[in-house]
């Protein structure tokens, strides 16, 4: 048998690597050999490890979708507890995930203060965002471990899916902002990014919201 060490393998951006049959112990410990300052991002479900490197547009539409998230949150006047891609896992459902962010907000009071998290006694974040999600592991890593909302972000769309008798169902609306058309504004206002830039962006979000909240 051969035996490499992470730190032998190259991924590039916008390329995962996949491994099968990785038990629990195994998943922790290529945890701690990539260590928490990097730029991989890791899921874990059912014994299949996936390690991705995200690409430079990723990164630019994860910030600007947390900061859609961040304005919604400070406009509505609702507090929030943001965990950014805190590593949760938990073992006895054989499931960990690296979010691009996310966010407390129901529980955010169970949240102020706390720098270690334990999902066998805690709640997981009330609200995920992953961009550009193309591998079942992920979706089935938020599921195991009872995410009640998930936004996927891909190719300029939004998708919102909402955890129904354990199982995430996709929904037009988000149950955190209900009386708002989020998918709408956050396609809106990505795609203009593209063209005027993140700031005016965020900031033509911030007026469409305040309209709209009249």
């Amino acid at each position: 048998m051969v035996t490499l060490q992470l730190r032998q393998l190259s991924v590039f951006p916008g390329q995962r690597i996949v491994l099968t049959d990785v038990n629990w112990s195994k998943f922790e410990e290529i945890l701690q050999e990539l260590g928490e300052k990097r730029a991989k991002r890791v899921a874990y479900c059912q014994n299949t490890l996936e390690i991705r490197m995200p690409l430079p547009e990723h990164e630019v539409d994860k910030e600007i979708l947390g900061d859609m998230v961040k304005i919604l949150l400070e406009e509505l006047e609702v507090e929030r507890e943001c965990y950014g891609s805190t590593t949760f896992k938990r073992e006895d459902m054989a499931a960990g995930i690296e979010p691009d962010n996310c966010f407390y907000i129901q529980n955010y009071r169970l949240m102020i203060g706390k720098r270690r998290l334990d999902l066998t006694v805690g709640s997981p974040p009330d609200l995920a965002i992953e961009v550009d999600v193309t591998s079942k592991t992920q979706l089935s890593a938020y599921q195991a471990l009872r995410v009640p909302e998930l936004w996927q972000f891909s190719q300029g769309s939004l998708k919102i899916y909402v955890l129904q008798a354990d199982e995430y169902v996709q929904s037009s609306l988000s149950p955190t902002f209900p009386n708002l058309p989020i998918t709408q504004g956050v396609e809106q206002f990505v795609k203009m990014s593209l063209t005027q830039g993140s700031s005016s962006a965020l900031r033509a979000f911030r007026k469409w919201l305040r309209e709209r909240m009249e």
